[in-house]
């Protein structure tokens, strides 16, 4: 995959989403895909800091632009985790009314989520995952990057630390 890259994959950053203990894991992902919601659970469970970034693929699931919106304006709120978990748990309830219903139940600010969802800020926040992914090589999703290398979640080895 070295010759599809021109840049290393970018480090954890402050406005990352990252969650859990442990070494660090790159998560490229499209809210829209298939496979990501499938992989998405045992991900999830692996032992690490799983930081989630977004990689849309709009020409093969046109709702995914949405989707990564609708994440980022619930993480404005605290609420970025709950989001992704909840869109690939349930992937046949993406339209409008549905995220309405699911920012309701997170006890976001409606108002704020739907300005939010659709503002400039977030399309570019958005956009930069999307870019830096596809520098780093990113061909598919869900893409997954230890210590700078793109992996296959099947070789993923990761142990527990002891205090």
């Amino acid at each position: 995959m070295s010759d599809l890259t021109s840049a290393a994959v970018p480090p954890l950053g402050a406005d990352d989403h990252a969650r859990g203990e442990g070494e660090e894991l790159i998560v490229y992902a499209d809210l829209g895909c298939p496979h990501c919601a499938a992989a998405w659970e045992r991900i999830s469970a692996v032992p690490a800091r799983l930081v989630f970034r977004h990689l849309p693929m709009a020409s093969k699931h046109p709702r995914s632009p949405v989707l990564h919106a609708a994440a980022e304006a619930a993480g404005s709120q605290g609420k970025f985790f709950e989001m992704v978990d909840s869109l690939f748990a349930d992937r046949g309830r993406v339209d409008d009314p549905h995220l309405w219903e699911r920012a309701e139940r997170f006890g976001l600010d409606l108002e704020r989520f739907e300005a939010e969802r659709r503002s400039a800020e977030v399309e570019a926040r958005v956009r930069r995952d999307f870019e830096s992914g596809i520098r780093a090589g990113v061909t598919g999703t869900p893409a997954l990057f230890r210590e700078g290398e793109m992996v296959a979640f099947g070789d993923l080895e990761f142990h527990a630390t002891s205090d």
